[in-house]
């Protein structure tokens, strides 16, 4: 499995060879149709995301002390924009995710063609990202004791 920079960098050398941002949204769009479905029983009320104006979930769960992130969204770009964080952040453990924040948004610049309320959404993504990795490595430490 590639690590969080090597996923950061391919999505950084995926979107520089894109030149407007139809084709850029595009591909967003293609990665949100991609995602896997969720795990039954995870379109739950604890998993909807606030701070998005569409509807939108994540769940996680803890793997052989790596954590998998599973999402859903009713909007495309919604969708697409959580599938590039679970491309680079699913399947590593809560130290790496936290240790690596997601700089290949503002190096495709992503952030700078969302409207203020998509970038709202955006940022409460990457906040329950990172609230499982700290809720993940709490329960890991503790399970270590």
């Amino acid at each position: 499995m590639e690590t969080i920079k090597e996923a950061q960098n391919f999505l950084i050398e995926e979107f520089e060879e894109l030149t407007d941002w139809e084709e850029k949204y595009s591909k967003i769009i293609k990665y949100g149709k991609e995602l896997p479905e969720m795990p039954e029983g995870t379109h739950v009320e604890k998993n909807k995301i606030d701070g998005c104006q569409s509807q939108l979930w994540i769940y996680a769960e803890l793997k052989d002390d790596k954590i998998y992130l599973y999402a859903d969204s009713d909007a495309l770009i919604v969708k697409g924009l959580v599938a590039l964080l679970i491309k680079v952040y699913s399947g590593h453990s809560p130290d790496e995710i936290l240790s690596n924040p997601p700089e290949f948004l503002s190096k495709i610049g992503v952030a700078s063609h969302l409207s203020p309320t998509r970038q709202n959404g955006l940022s409460s993504m990457l906040k329950q990202i990172q609230l499982y990795a700290v809720a993940f490595k709490t329960l890991l430490s503790k399970a270590n004791k």
